[in-house]
């Protein structure tokens, strides 16, 4: 592996004081180069970023981004990816989950005054004018257009304010269904349809399907998270993050036809290493070392962001598995494996006969024990002690078919990649003096997602909400992805959140481009994607994935 510097538009990159990209590369097919960033400002309240998601309008050349903290969305001019302007602020009156145009229409989606209530989607036009307003479903965490217009899918993630209180709310999950196709100003809620979740709908690898909220009902425990939309416009996949699953609708019915569980990821195998400890150098309590190796756990896939794609005909579903947990008032299912009894006739029948705290015991904190895993599941004849261990997430992204078969996993590429690249920023929030914290929960959580087809190849952009950066890969032949390069701005830019790719015909500057917000830091920054001199392809073989 070459380790390389991108020198590429050096002279405008110090001009602007932004710092060079660390990347990396097994392909010189694209590279990736910052050329722009905007600025949004700190936040003032915790938790409540000012740049989180942003979409693109191609014939106003304006990107709207989602400012939660100001509730309001930033309208910037892209017209220059060199030097977004911000033009206008257009207040919402709400708190913005997410934000998507198409044709000049622009829809966010905004939460009820609690987070139980239903939501509505407010519509505008290109120049912030409001048009309209809808109400959906509890949460709506993500929208998307279908390809032909026709369609506006929200996710509605349904969450609960608490369990086993006596104000608990869990609303339903559900994705609504906006019919699109008159004037925007003249719909109403009967263009509105909801699809909700029951016991009869059909399921695949049902016993990986996570049904465990205290006292939920499936229709209350699925939790839509993303959406990806068929070419032709009539199917719809949806992540269940918390639930380890996915969801097929039938769009033109609003209705799911079928729920499939994803499975749960063998960290014993060679492939699929991880680092498992925060405070893993022998005989500290406090400092971690890079330590890949395989564990005895199973990994929850759990994604959050998806998106799809087609080779010779068939549907590809991508999928970046974040892992997430619930922690609320009244039920938390993480708990560290050092705080859990472990079975030692299990443990040790898979090379591991020391399940105690001692030095060498697998719950001591250089091992196991400071993983977090989940206590909903493992316990497999409940007693007290545990006889597997489920993490949260595969720190990887991963290729299926349309049922949730898998074709791909990336295994520990992630973590290699980055432990080789970014030693000093491994497993962290995006810094050096956090280095290594995030190895006892999740990694480096990829959940970013967006595809790409350039010069005839299809490309996977996904983001590192942790560690960082963008990992890209040609996804071209779905069961072999290859790696491409790496692309990191961090610490300047932390926690990359939307992927948002322009394909080259739209670009304002004629070459495709990579726009990244980033939470924590509440940048947006632009990336060019040039593709290699002798790479041999046609320029105009480019289309959209789906």
């Amino acid at each position: 592996m070459k380790i390389e510097q991108v020198f590429a538009g050096i002279g405008l990159l110090s001009m602007m004081g932004l710092p060079l990209l660390a990347q990396a590369s097994d392909s010189k097919s694209v590279t990736l180069t910052q050329i722009g960033r905007y600025s949004a400002g700190p936040s003032t309240v915790a938790d409540e970023p000012r740049a989180e998601i942003a979409a693109f309008d191609p014939a106003s050349k304006r990107l709207f981004s989602i400012n939660l903290n100001l509730r309001q969305l930033d309208v910037l001019d892209l017209s220059a990816p060199e030097t977004p302007v911000p033009v206008q602020t257009v207040a919402l009156g709400g708190k913005p989950n997410s934000v998507a145009v198409r044709r000049g229409i622009v829809a966010v989606a905004l939460e009820g005054e609690q987070k139980t209530d239903p939501g509505s989607v407010k519509f505008f036009n290109a120049s912030g004018t409001f048009l309209n307003q809808l109400t959906v479903g509890a949460l709506p965490d993500m929208l998307v257009f279908s390809p032909n217009g026709r369609w506006l899918l929200v996710a509605n993630e349904g969450e609960p304010n608490s369990y086993n209180q006596a104000d608990s709310v869990d609303p339903d999950g559900s994705v609504s269904v906006i019919d699109m196709r008159g004037d925007v100003t003249a719909l109403t809620q009967l263009d509105v349809r909801t699809a909700t979740f029951s016991a009869s709908i059909p399921q695949d690898n049902a016993a990986s399907i996570r049904i465990f909220g205290p006292n939920a009902t499936i229709s209350k425990d699925l939790e839509p998270e993303s959406i990806t939309v068929s070419r032709d416009s009539k199917t719809a996949w949806v992540t269940l993050q918390e639930n380890n699953a996915i969801a097929t609708l039938d769009i033109a019915s609003a209705t799911f036809t079928r729920i499939a569980g994803l499975g749960f990821k063998d960290h014993t195998q060679t492939a699929n290493k991880l680092d498992a400890s925060d405070r893993d150098v022998p005989g500290s309590s406090n400092n971690g070392i890079i330590n890949i190796r395989n564990w005895p756990v199973l990994g929850m896939y759990q994604p959050d962001s998806i998106a799809s794609y087609r080779v010779k005909g068939n549907t590809y579903l991508v999928m970046a598995n974040e892992g997430d947990a619930r922690d609320y008032t009244g039920f938390s299912e993480e708990a560290r494996v050092g705080s859990l009894s472990l079975d030692a006739a299990t443990f040790a029948a898979q090379g591991y006969p020391d399940v105690t705290n001692g030095a060498a015991g697998l719950r001591n904190n250089d091992n196991l024990g400071r993983l977090t895993v989940t206590n909903t599941l493992g316990n497999t004849d409940g007693d007290a002690e545990f006889e597997k261990l489920y993490v949260f997430g595969a720190r990887s992204f991963s290729i299926r078919k349309v049922d949730g078969t898998l074709v791909y996993d990336s295994g520990d590429d992630l973590e290699q990649r980055t432990a080789t690249l970014v030693p000093t920023t491994f497993n962290s929030n995006g810094a050096a003096d956090t280095f290594d914290t995030r190895s006892d929960n999740k990694g480096p959580e990829p959940e970013g997602l967006a595809l790409g087809k350039i010069a005839g190849r299809t490309y996977a952009f996904i983001g590192l909400e942790r560690t960082g950066g963008i990992m890209v890969y040609d996804i071209s032949r779905p069961e072999s992805p290859t790696f491409v390069t790496y692309a990191t701005t961090a610490p300047t830019d932390l926690a990359p959140e939307g992927v948002l790719f322009i394909k080259r015909k739209d670009s304002p500057n004629g070459k495709p481009l990579l726009v990244v917000s980033h939470e924590v830091s509440n940048t947006v920054t632009v990336f060019q994607i040039d593709r290699d001199s002798h790479d041999g392809e046609d320029d105009n073989d480019e289309e959209e994935a789906e």
